[in-house]
């Protein structure tokens, strides 16, 4: 069960001041933990990471509304050594872009530092609410856009999220400044235990079919007839046969309800492959 007493850390991936700390502090503040935070570099290091330590979780994007379900997710929850860990918890986070300074006067900024990711992302607000002639600088990172602003006066302004402005000490001008206004990323918690019921949960599944007519149909019928809601579903091409598909399905309720651990038995002698990825409660946005 829920255990949160035991847990001393907690990855996420690199770097600091990013999207992925963001959303770290907020499961942080969500389930009260008081721990170590470790940025890593990649997905798999941060899998690797929590399955070899009990005491760690690690913090995960598993989807974006622009870009869709991010597969090296999925891929090493299923090949994960260690079948115990799974994702325990969920929420959303908008991906929010703001114009940062050292001044707090919006109409005095003459000058821009930020990453080419960035700027393309945030024409419009640089086309219309900039000066016509303002001054680029190109940056590396957002982070390195706010430390290069210690090297120029105070029209100079760059772009980053709120984590940045807080750990820089600098104003935010102006927040959303990004083209997109719908960009959220579903960030997950992964660790080493058992959920417990909420009443508003859902799983997740991947499996692979037997490679015959209406495989997938058969397995999609048990859902029906055991009155599940399965509001997602997807595939992706196996990496290890090109003419196998992994299909990634979420549905309503949790793994501890007697009707669907009897749906999953009904399921797993459908497939050739059929790993239980969690069950937890479906995550909110969260209020920046």
């Amino acid at each position: 069960m829920d255990n949160f007493e035991t847990i001393r850390n907690i990855a996420y991936l690199e770097p600091e001041n990013s999207f992925s700390e963001m959303a770290t502090d907020e499961f942080c503040a969500i389930h009260k933990l008081e721990c170590f935070k470790t940025p890593l570099k990649t997905i798999k290091q941060i899998v690797d990471y929590v399955s070899q330590n009990s005491d760690t979780l690690g913090v995960l994007p598993i989807e974006n509304t622009l870009d869709g379900t991010i597969r090296e997710t999925f891929d090493c929850l299923m090949r994960c050594e260690n079948p115990n860990i799974r994702i325990i918890g969920e929420l959303i986070l908008p991906i929010e872009y703001c114009l940062l300074s050292k001044t707090t006067e919006l109409y005095s900024i003459t000058g821009l530092i930020a990453t080419p990711r960035l700027i393309s992302k945030c024409q419009d607000f640089i086309n219309n609410e900039l000066p016509f002639n303002y001054n680029l600088i190109e940056s590396a990172s957002m982070l390195d856009s706010a430390h290069e602003l210690s090297n120029h006066n105070l029209t100079y302004a760059s772009i980053g999220n709120r984590k940045i402005a807080e750990s820089c000490m600098l104003n935010i001008l102006k927040s959303n400044v990004h083209d997109d206004k719908n960009n959220k990323t579903r960030y997950v918690l992964i660790g080493d235990m058992e959920t417990t019921p909420t009443g508003k949960d859902k799983t997740t599944i991947v499996f692979c079919t037997n490679n015959t007519p209406g495989a997938l149909l058969k397995i999609l019928n048990i859902f029906l007839e055991n009155n599940i809601n399965m509001n997602y579903i997807s595939s992706q091409p196996s990496k290890t046969n090109p003419n196998q598909y992994i299909f990634i399905v979420n549905f309503d309720g949790h793994i501890q309800n007697t009707q669907m651990l009897k749906a999953i038995e009904k399921i797993k002698p459908k497939t050739s492959f059929f790993r239980y990825i969690g069950s937890y409660k479906i995550g909110q946005e969260v209020a920046l």
